[in-house]
């Protein structure tokens, strides 16, 4: 797939846009005036494969304790910004790596002036983040509801006056709920600017359904070349997020992160429990973090030959079943040991690999 070509900013060390990997990012459900709690969850958040970790600023008590979360943690860190541009110059004062704000609702030109100025001089990105939900009245009136079209001319709005300021280096993301529109507004925007896009699915949902809206929505864009960093928006634990962004990424080629399992979904000929034995190792693949392509086939009539790509893997027979690499089958070995026999030979892939 062809990348949309963009202008590239930095957050932090993590470059975004141009020829920059596409990155992940999540948010902290912590209260950010809580230290330990916060670097706890951004430490998790890192080791899961989170590139870019963002926090809510809602008052000067989380703006001020900015710094003391910094100093503890390598992960680039995002300033959510609302309302009160006060918490905007202090968190670029405490040490942050970006803010997200709109600079339309922070009470005016001179205030925009002042934070402009501090982003500048300490060379700190912002993103303009429209909402669905947030839509003004005029432009809801204009298009005659929530549109694409009125999704991108409010986040136009406030990218002209950051540009009015002599500032470009920012981001854009336009979200909603409604996987159609947000694929619509995200495309009509690629059309009008160079700025890096930000992509996500907002309020997508518990993770049953937020994680099928998000894959949906998000990867329908990232195989069209469109978008440069994103976060899947789930109810709960953050670090779900950032693993199922990985898995995203993986799935269409742009990333390799951890291992790959590859299982097919069982048919008359299966006659050994793979449901279990699938559950098992996708169990056991959870400690591995090297790339490693792993399959559990149900009948050896055309597992070895369908899971042909796949570094090792296994498939069922009557009450045992065959061990394989790379199509080619190495030994038999009943239902029960088909696990650890398999593991044995992941094992010695790796340890080969080193």
């Amino acid at each position: 797939m062809e990348r949309r070509k963009t202008r590239q900013i930095h957050i932090g060390p993590i470059a975004i846009g141009g020829d920059a990997p596409i990155s992940v990012q999540s948010m902290t459900n912590t209260k950010t005036s809580d230290t330990a709690a916060t670097v706890a969850q951004i430490r998790a958040l890192a080791a899961a494969g989170c590139d870019i970790v963002r926090m809510a600023v809602p008052d000067m008590a989380a703006a001020k304790n900015l710094g003391n979360i910094i100093r503890e943690v390598r992960t680039p860190l995002v300033a959510d910004i609302h309302f009160d541009y006060h918490l905007a110059i202090e968190a670029i004062h405490q040490g942050i790596s970006a803010l997200r704000l709109n600079p339309g609702n922070i009470g005016g030109e001179e205030h925009v002036q002042a934070v402009v100025r501090e982003a500048k001089a300490n060379g700190i990105p912002i993103r303009i983040g429209v909402n669905a939900g947030s839509l003004d009245k005029k432009l809801l009136a204009k298009y005659g509801g929530v549109t694409a079209e009125a999704l991108v001319e409010s986040a136009l709005e406030h990218v002209r006056i950051l540009e009015k300021q002599d500032f470009y280096d920012m981001k854009i993301s336009l979200k909603a709920h409604d996987v159609p529109l947000t694929l619509a507004a995200y495309r009509l925007m690629s059309e009008k600017v160079d700025y890096p896009l930000h992509l996500g699915i907002t309020e997508a949902g518990t993770v049953n359904t937020g994680i099928i809206k998000s894959a949906v929505g998000i990867g329908a864009l990232l195989a069209e070349g469109i978008g440069d960093t994103f976060r899947v928006s789930l109810t709960g634990d953050p670090v779900v997020e950032v693993r199922v962004a990985n898995e995203i990424l993986k799935s269409l080629g742009l990333k390799e992160y951890g291992p790959t399992l590859v299982a097919c979904p069982t048919c008359g000929r299966t006659s050994i429990d793979l449901p279990a034995i699938a559950e098992q190792v996708e169990k056991k693949l959870a400690g591995i973090k090297e790339p490693i392509e792993v399959a559990v086939m149900g009948c050896v009539v055309n597992g070895p030959g369908e899971a042909r790509g796949a570094d090792v893997g296994i498939a069922g027979g009557k009450g045992e079943g065959l061990v394989f690499r790379k199509g080619e089958i190495i030994r038999k070995a009943p239902e029960s040991e088909l696990v650890n026999e398999l593991f044995k030979e992941i094992d010695a892939i790796l340890e080969e690999r080193k």
